[in-house]
């Protein structure tokens, strides 16, 4: 009996944790998706009503805009992450002085949060007192960096903040890829006569094409849950022209009551996470497999 309570021990630990993660995470799954099939105002309403809420939801102008939001977003934020991290990445492979310094720095962004970020950038876009003030009063009277205030610009605040936010978890990415490349390829195209550059291009950078996938993976999943810097940074506003989905359902869910068309957002949110994290998955899986 003391040998299979032994045997068992391992899985009589991981028991509790296990069933907490079914019960509270896949279980609110499962209750999400029910409730985003009712009728649901204040309280949830377990008449299934069909797929009614979803039609009620991309009738909405506020919904078409956060995923137009989102798009724009979630393309410059990816792009720009990845390159800013790579180019960091590229000069700090270079074994420049107080590297280890400069990492720090590169990387301290990442170690706050979004609400954080979000609140110190706000103060850095503020007319009254930020970043306009202080250029002006060098004497440049007609400068405006006043991009939360403006309806068309203040996507892309949220842009430069993220970017500023994830560049340098981007560039530790990459620099342990860098390192871990063979450097007996390396050699063997520097004494061909390749010149650095090329060896970054063609050798160096194609053999990081899983490191890429996993940046682009992450800073999406990233992009598709901002919910704390929008908050912090703009409000969602002017009116609505920067809210994001995940503050729509937000919006939705607690502010307006409206738990159905909230719950309808979440799964449309949770699709578009499985399209992005299911083929990577199998692509992953199936590498391992035939490797």
């Amino acid at each position: 009996m003391t040998d299979r309570i032994a045997r068992l021990l391992p899985q009589i630990v991981v028991a509790p944790g296990f069933a907490a993660i079914l019960f509270f995470v896949y279980g609110f799954i499962i209750w999400t998706g029910y409730i985003s099939l009712t009728n649901s105002k204040m309280l949830p309403n377990y008449s299934l009503i069909g797929f009614r809420p979803y039609e009620r939801l991309f009738q909405m102008d506020r919904w078409s805009v956060a995923l137009e939001n989102l798009f724009v977003f979630g393309v410059l934020f990816i792009l720009a992450a990845i390159v800013i991290g790579c180019l960091l990445a590229v000069l700090l492979d270079q074994k420049i002085r107080a590297e280890g310094f400069i990492r720090t720095i590169y990387l301290y962004p990442m170690a706050i949060s979004f609400i954080i970020t979000g609140t110190a950038w706000k103060w850095i876009m503020n007319p009254s007192l930020g970043l306009e003030t202080v250029v002006r009063g060098w004497g440049w009277e007609s400068f405006s960096f006043g991009w939360t205030n403006d309806s068309t610009l203040a996507v892309y605040a949220l842009v430069m903040a993220a970017v500023w936010q994830s560049a340098g978890f981007v560039m530790a990415l990459f620099l342990s890829a860098l390192r871990s490349v063979d450097q007996d390829i390396i050699k063997a195209a520097s004494l061909d006569g390749a010149s650095p550059w090329k060896i970054y291009i063609r050798i160096i950078l194609p053999s990081m094409r899983p490191v890429f996938m996993s940046a682009i993976v992450i800073l999406s999943h990233l992009a598709i849950k901002s919910f704390d810097l929008v908050v912090a940074l703009t409000g969602g506003g002017p009116g609505y022209a920067s809210t994001l989905p995940a503050n729509f359902m937000y919006e939705m869910t607690f502010r307006r009551n409206e738990i159905g068309v909230g719950a309808a957002s979440a799964m449309v949110m949770l699709a578009t996470v499985a399209a992005i994290m299911v083929p990577y998955l199998y692509s992953e899986l199936r590498g391992k497999k035939h490797g």
